[in-house]
């Protein structure tokens, strides 16, 4: 499994806040990497890096590199509308469009120039099959996305971030604002993705990461404390900082 991403020495500052600290952490291609850790910790911040989402924070400043397919995207040559095409964001909480279903998976690739109705129906049709959710909104691809259950409208989030053909999907807690059955059906939706895909995943939910994730990283206090595979960080982490975490006696 190769890297797909990958961070060396990277840190970042709010001001004069040293939010992370020299994260050095490789991101394994057609796999799921989870980020956990306490509130604070630099998770967010650290997944933000990773499609210049962070940029838009005023004040924040960067060191180290970020790399995609080897590439450091904070090169000025980088576009970054082009970035998040390749690298793209799920939100914790559902963010759809105030626009018809079909118009908020169509708008991205309208953004990048295809303007042709079948083509757009084409990758619409295909972008909700994959993100799981055709058969729920066929018949009503032209009602507002706004009437779509939390768990369905996060799964239209999805949709709209494949319809422009990603590389890489960041999730900040993607399940974090939905019921027991979204989250198993979100959590089907990413096993299912990882084949196409490469995810990294912020989640709170220890049961979760050790479900959806091949690869863990602890973070604490801006710093990663420890990366390994899932099942080595859950059963037998080197780290007693990573055990206390994992075992909740702290955090």
């Amino acid at each position: 499994m190769g890297i797909k991403m990958e961070t060396k020495n990277l840190s970042i500052y709010y001001k004069n806040y040293k939010a992370l600290n020299s994260v050095s952490l490789p991101i394994k291609e057609n796999a799921v990497t989870a980020l956990i850790g306490p509130s604070g910790c630099g998770k967010t911040t650290f997944l933000r890096s990773l499609n210049r989402m962070i940029e838009v924070i005023e004040g924040a400043r960067i060191e180290g590199n970020v790399l995609l397919d080897g590439k450091n995207i904070y090169d000025p040559e980088v576009d970054p509308v082009e970035l998040r095409k390749k690298v793209g964001m799920v939100f914790q909480k559902p963010n759809p469009f105030p626009m018809s279903i079909f118009d908020n998976v169509a708008y991205g690739p309208r953004i990048h120039g295809v303007k042709k109705k079948p083509l757009l129906e084409e990758i619409v049709e295909k972008s909700l099959k994959a993100a799981a959710l055709w058969d729920e909104v066929k018949d009503r691809l032209y009602e507002s996305a706004l009437g779509l259950s939390g768990g369905q409208q996060q799964r239209l989030v999805i949709a709209r971030v494949l319809a422009v053909e990603p590389q890489v999907i960041l999730m900040d807690e993607p399940a974090s604002a939905l019921d027991p059955i979204s989250t198993a059906k979100l959590e089907d939706l990413i096993e299912q993705l990882k084949e196409k895909y490469t995810i990294v995943i912020v989640t709170h939910n220890m049961q979760q990461a050790a479900r959806i994730s091949d690869y863990t990283a602890f973070f604490l206090n801006g710093e990663l404390v420890e990366y390994d595979e899932t099942r080595i960080i859950f059963t037998t982490p080197k780290e007693k900082r990573t055990e206390d975490y994992i075992t909740g006696r702290f955090g």
